[in-house]
């Protein structure tokens, strides 16, 4: 794989990994009444909307490996763009439904680059 594929893949599951961090031990209320775990959370989900849509453009073999890989750049669009109608609600729900799913995936392609 590419280095700046690897790049990309790593920026992910980092960021993905520093949203599991924040919000560890956090309920959806505390989510939802703490503004500056909301912007910490967004921007590592812009971050992973970004670095999907870098990878997709350089290696698109490595992005489809993610289930919903459209689904993480159209989100990171909302929250830079949409950032006036951000729902706390909706972004919780990313966290709860897909973020394990983010975090494995972007293991098991980091993990395949290394296998010989």
């Amino acid at each position: 794989m590419q280095r700046e594929a690897l790049k990309y893949l790593y920026d992910i599951l980092a960021a993905a990994e520093k949203v599991q961090r924040f919000v560890a031990g956090s309920s959806e209320d505390e989510y939802l009444s703490d503004e500056l775990l909301q912007s910490a959370v967004e921007r590592q989900f812009e971050i992973i909307g970004e670095a999907m849509g870098k990878l997709h453009k350089i290696a698109p073999n490595e992005a489809e490996r993610f289930v919903d890989y459209k689904k993480m750049i159209a989100f990171r669009n909302v929250l830079i763009h949409g950032y006036a109608t951000i729902d706390p609600v909706i972004v919780w729900g990313v966290v709860e439904s897909n973020l394990d799913d983010v975090l494995n995936q972007a293991r098991e392609a980091l993990s395949a680059d290394s296998t010989p």
